[in-house]
């Protein structure tokens, strides 16, 4: 398997020794260029296995390797900043990423406006729900909301596949790994145990979805959330060794509903599957779009063990069909950056229907895109009750 930045980091920092990596440290505190790393973050790096951490948190996958070269030139460790940016193929200006980056530094000056903020995350946690507000929710809505289990009792797990470095080095979703933290943060404050996987091929990412749908914690759990994020295609997830060579390293979409369905995933049968994907579907602007569908008529009903196969289900594109989903390469894209910021706020009051609007509102305000038009949209909405969270309790 090919190295991640951090594994190339994580090389040049064991290769600075104690000594060296002191020097490092030392010049990384007294930096005064944005973003700045605190004083008591930098000194909690131990090792080069927490200073290549340190390093990709604080300046993304793609950011960290430019700061790097800038340090270990100003303490002249030449030869490895030689070294890093050759095995990385990056120097101190990354290869923009093919179709659906937004980069302010680029020149296109896009006047963007960010849901969240770069010190968000201070907030702490996500709005928690009171008790009195879930009671009045249940006395008006009783019978028609799914089931939330008590929080001693439930195991909820979320699956989140994030693809960030592909074999085609212009492919790098820079600014992917801010999405990850955001996402993962989110979902852990809703009491998810995240499952997380990075840099998948499309057999991979097929492999962690079944294997995902075959946990046993489904069946004390109430609900679950798949992301996946990665490059795609009208009705795939592209894997990291998609290429025009190798056009077949790409997950249909379908499979996921395929594993997750009542059928092959019987402990979340009745319960709410909240897909969320974050992918390009295609290489228009976003500016018109169309899409129709027909459902196949069942053939056949068995007594009284039928059970819809794909019932329960609610997803949020990041984009139309055809369409491209934009991402800035600091900030992650504006979908989850969106989605994030509004379960933050809204999750403790809203079913998830009425967040997923709140989402589509955000993207419905072109002050907010600038000159980028983009439109996230449900798909395969199979709820026939009301899915609440009900954070904190």
């Amino acid at each position: 398997m090919a190295k991640t930045t951090k594994d190339h980091l994580q090389d040049v920092f064991d290769d600075l020794g104690e000594a060296g990596q002191k020097k490092f440290k030392g010049k990384l505190c007294d930096r005064k260029v944005e973003p700045r790393v605190r004083r008591a973050a930098i000194e909690k790096a131990k090792d080069s296995i927490d200073l290549a951490d340190l390093m990709v948190n604080t300046f993304t996958t793609s950011g960290s390797v430019p700061v790097t070269v800038e340090i270990l030139e100003a303490i002249g460790f030449n030869e490895q900043a030689t070294d890093l940016k050759k095995n990385t193929g990056q120097g101190l200006s990354v290869a923009p990423s093919p179709v659906d980056v937004v980069d302010s530094g680029a020149g296109q000056s896009p006047k963007v406006k960010f849901a969240l903020s770069d010190d968000w995350h201070t907030q702490l946690r996500v709005t928690p729900c009171s008790q009195q507000l879930k009671n009045t929710i249940i006395s008006k809505h009783g019978s028609e909301i799914y089931d939330v289990k008590d929080k001693s009792v439930r195991k909820r797990l979320a699956l989140l596949i994030n693809n960030i470095d592909f074999d085609h080095k212009e492919m790098t979703r820079r600014g992917a790994d801010r999405d990850e933290e955001n996402m993962e943060w989110l979902l852990k404050e809703l009491d998810y145990q995240v499952v997380k996987h990075r840099n998948l091929s499309a057999k991979d990412m097929e492999g962690a979805v079944k294997d995902f749908a075959q946990r046993q914690e489904h069946a004390y759990s109430d609900s679950t959330f798949v992301v996946i994020m990665s490059h795609g295609k009208r009705d795939a997830i592209l894997g990291v060794h998609y290429t025009t060579l190798n056009p077949s390293d790409a997950f249909p979409v379908d499979k996921i509903y395929y594993y997750l369905n009542a059928e092959n995933c019987p402990g979340l049968r009745n319960k709410p599957k909240v897909i969320l994907l974050q992918a390009c579907r295609g290489g228009e602007t976003g500016r018109v779009w169309a899409s129709d569908g027909v459902p196949d008529e069942p053939t056949e009903i068995e007594g009284d063990d039928f059970v819809h196969k794909e019932k329960d289900f609610i997803s949020l594109m990041s984009c139309t069909p055809d369409t491209k989903s934009y991402r800035h390469v600091q900030n992650g894209t504006f979908y989850v950056q969106n989605l994030v910021d509004v379960l933050m706020k809204h999750a403790h009051e809203d079913h998830i229907e009425e967040l997923f609007r709140k989402v589509l509102r955000r993207f419905d305000n072109s002050d907010m895109m600038g000159c980028y038009r983009q439109m996230a949209c449900k798909d395969r909405a199979s709820l026939p009750k009301l899915f609440y969270l009900f954070p904190g309790l």
